[in-house]
């Protein structure tokens, strides 16, 4: 069931990255040093670039003023009021129940949002995708993957919070689980996860259960960010910066 969870972040993550057309921009004033986050990133300057154009795509879609609030980044992944998908065909995620999924949705959100200030701007886009990267270190990926379940943010998962998540997943992907099987899901998880028998899984476990099950992270890799510059071609032939 938590491989589901990721799963759906998985999901959300690609169809930001499927979603931007070919359209050209005028050089962005929003990316001055691109070659900056490429050294502090595991993006080349040119994949930086590419992925500024998506950026755009996203940060205009409401409101234009570079940089992305959470309606925007919704737009992004669900349908509109008017049941029209904002990237039409190339949005590859649906959700059957918008409520639910809307809130795992907010909780990726508030993880890119590490300035906490309810918007993002390019840098924690590029940063937080980063971490989705195929060549992004492992313990990147299973710090977020933790953060994901870390609702309260107390450097340990509760019971409940696994929970949360898990009812979130069966939402969005229109399951239906009686309360009791949900129970057993959870018991397993913590009899497993719990090396401690304190009742929560600190970092120190989750990271043993994911070097147990490497499953759990398979959903934290998109492919398409590799790929990124083919998908957004324009960006080969108008870089300012050559890659090192």
């Amino acid at each position: 069931m938590m491989v589901q969870c990721l799963d759906g972040v998985k999901h959300f993550l690609s169809a930001i990255v499927n979603c931007c057309d070919s359209e050209i921009y005028k050089q962005p004033w929003g990316l001055e040093n691109p070659e900056v986050l490429a050294r502090e990133t595991v993006f080349s300057v040119s994949e930086i670039e590419a992925l500024y154009e998506l950026f755009k795509k996203i940060s205009s879609a409401v409101i234009d003023d570079g940089l992305i609030n959470k309606e925007e980044f919704q737009l992004a992944l669900f349908k509109t009021n008017k049941k029209e998908s904002l990237f039409a065909d190339r949005v590859s995620f649906h959700a059957p129940n918008t409520g639910n999924c809307l809130k795992i949705a907010d909780r990726v959100f508030d993880l890119f949002d590490t300035k906490h200030n309810g918007i993002l701007d390019f840098e924690e886009f590029a940063r937080a995708l980063s971490v989705f990267h195929p060549n992004a270190p492992t313990e990147d990926k299973i710090d977020f993957s933790f953060q994901l379940y870390d609702l309260k943010q107390q450097g340990f998962i509760e019971r409940q919070e696994v929970k949360q998540m898990v009812v979130a997943t069966l939402a969005e992907s229109g399951m239906n689980l009686s309360d009791d099987v949900i129970e057993s899901i959870i018991d397993k998880t913590f009899e497993e996860a719990d090396t401690k028998h304190d009742g929560k899984i600190d970092k120190e476990e989750w990271r043993s259960l994911v070097m147990r099950h490497p499953s759990l992270l398979k959903n934290m890799t998109l492919q398409y960010l590799k790929d990124i510059t083919t998908t957004f071609p324009s960006f080969v032939f108008h870089s300012q910066v050559d890659d090192a």
